[in-house]
Order: structure tokens, then sequence, then C-alpha cells
């Protein structure tokens, strides 16, 4: 059994990765944008173009922030006996970004990168963390539902705010990161993708009670939105997609990207067609491929990734994936 569950954790980052830089070079572009310039659609692993203020400091297969900051997170509780520690994470959050020239080059997200620059600058300022709408609390949380039976809702939403909370404390990114989290780690052990919407369903509540209020719309009623479009059937996949940027949305505001990642996720639930759809979607396609080609992975385990994509990955991306499932795997043991 283990060996099966080191195979999801593994198709878990893997996917997340996939998703990741499947999605980058037409990141953050129109649907019918990046049709145009593409020539139709992506069909693998491509380089992020010189047009695209944010794709362009990326190459083929290569990653971008959602992992990037993912594998923050795993050495920062690595670190700290997996105790989420908000300090520690705000500094290596800050070394990233100081690295990866993020502030320069547009790649932090709104809500992290205002939060982080006040910490950096020694800002107090909970209003901006308080009030944060944005997708960075999810984009970054995949692997951290590979610590967590889907059972232990509580403790994935406490875990989740732990996590979180140096740049994202309201509740409907608390809620959205949860539900990308739960959905991670009850794909590793379910084989019926019904059983993961139910608990993605189920954990909405206990993160919008963590967090600060809002009055954003809520998530629970737009993922059911988007998986009643998954459940038509339609004449080809492309319809689908389209339903779902022009209903559920696919933006930077996580009330569209999380619903419609759960939405592909459902739809696909497998991580290759997942990751291309993502892709070809339009709108926020790297942070939508992250969340929901990751749930595909640990639903059909790294074996269910094409091997051509694990091997590009891993030649372009300076990552030792293996340490960071060890992590992971670790992390399940610690945490039980």
């Amino acid at each position: 059994m283990s060996r099966d569950i080191r195979d999801k954790v593994a198709g878990a980052l893997y996917g997340m990765a996939l998703g990741d830089a499947m999605g980058m070079p037409a990141e953050l572009w129109g649907r019918e944008r990046a049709r145009k310039f593409f020539g139709g659609k992506i069909e693998g692993l491509i380089d992020g173009p010189a047009e695209n203020d944010v794709a362009f400091n990326y190459k083929k297969g290569q990653f971008t922030d959602d992992t990037g900051q993912a594998l923050v997170l795993l050495d920062s509780i690595s670190s700290t006996d997996y105790v989420p520690d908000v300090k520690d994470i705000a500094i290596r959050m800050i070394a990233w970004a100081e690295k990866e020239n993020a502030w320069e080059n547009n790649i932090l997200g709104p809500t992290s990168k205002l939060a982080l620059a006040n910490y950096r600058d020694g800002v107090e300022d909970s209003k901006v963390t308080d009030k944060a709408l944005s997708n960075g609390s999810s984009m970054r949380i995949p692997p951290i539902g590979c610590l967590f039976d889907p059972s232990e809702k509580q403790k994935i939403v406490d875990y989740v705010y732990g996590v979180s909370r140096a740049t994202h404390t309201s509740d409907v990114t608390i809620a959205g990161a949860a539900m990308i989290a739960v959905g991670v780690s009850s794909a590793i052990v379910n084989d019926d993708f019904e059983k993961v919407i139910e608990d993605i369903l189920g954990i909405e509540e206990l993160g919008y009670e963590k967090g600060c209020e809002t009055f954003s719309p809520r998530l629970k009623e737009r993922v059911k939105i988007g998986i009643e479009l998954a459940r038509q059937k339609y004449e080809d996949d492309d319809e689908f997609t389209k339903k779902i940027y022009d209903i559920v949305g696919t933006g930077v505001p996580i009330i569209e990207s999380v619903p419609a990642a759960v939405a592909v996720a459902y739809y696909a639930q497998e991580p290759n067609k997942c990751s291309y759809l993502c892709t070809n979607m339009g709108g926020d396609t790297d942070t939508i491929g992250a969340m929901a080609t990751a749930i595909c992975g640990a639903f059909t385990g790294v074996s269910g990734i094409k091997k051509e994509y694990l091997e590009t990955l891993q030649q372009q991306n300076d990552v030792d994936f293996d340490s960071y499932i060890n992590i992971l795997m670790q992390g399940r043991e610690k945490l039980k």
C-alpha cells in the first residue's frame, strides 16, 4: 500500500508541475488571443513566448511560481518538523522571490506581491491578507493535501491556514486552498471521482469559518455549477472548456480559478488530458493547470503521466523531485 501511496503522491507533485508548465506559455491571455498567437491549440510543452509579459521568463517544460512556491512551502515545513511557521515561510518566500527577480519580472500574484513586500519592509498589514481574493493560497497548496487523509478536514483547514497566512487569511482564499488540498488528499485514496468531489464540497464551510469574512460569492456554489457543466454532453472538449471560460470564469480571482480547476479535473480524470484542456482554456492557465492536474495526477498516480512529460520536467527544472516526494511521505507519517 505504501508503494501505491508513493506513486499517488508522486503523481500529485509531477501533475502539478506538468499542469503549471503546460499552461505557462498562454497564461493570462484571453482564449482567442492565445489561439491566434499559437495558430490553434497548444499540443505539448513549449517555450514561453517573448510576447507574454510573464511566460517570457520560462523555457519549455519549466514550471512557474505556482510549483516554485509549493516547493518553498515543503522546504519550510521540512525544516520546522512539519509545524507551519509563518515567519520561516515568509522569509523563504522572499528569498525565492528575490532569486527569481519575481517583483521585477511580474512573476508574483497581486496579493503575494504586496504581502511579501510588506513583510520584507517590516510593515505589519493584515488588511492585505484578510481581504485577499486572488488564488495565491490555492495555487501552491496541492502538495499539502498529500500529508493528510481526506477525513481529517479540520486538520487540513488548520494546516492550510498555517502555511497560507503570510499572504492570504480571508475566508474565500482559505476555503479555496483547503478545497484543492482535500481534492488531492481524496484523489490519493479514492478510485471514485464522485467521492473526490464530495470531499471538496465538504470542506468548504470549515475553510470559510477559519478565514476573515469577505463578500465574495461562495465557492461551493460556483464549483457545483462547474461540475454540472462537466456532466453535460458535448460535441467536443472545446465546447466544455468554452462553457467553463464563459460561465465559471478562468481568471486570477480564487472564486473563478478553483471552481474551474475542480470542474476540469472532474471532466478529465487523468493528468495528460487535464493539462491539455487547461492550457487551451484561456485565462490563468498555469495556475488552473497546476491545481487541476495535481488532483488528476494524485488520482492516477505518476504512472498515469506520459513518460516524455516526466523526462522533460526533470531535465528542464533544477529540482530533485524524489527529495520532495520523500518530504511528503515522511510528513504523512509524522502527522498521523
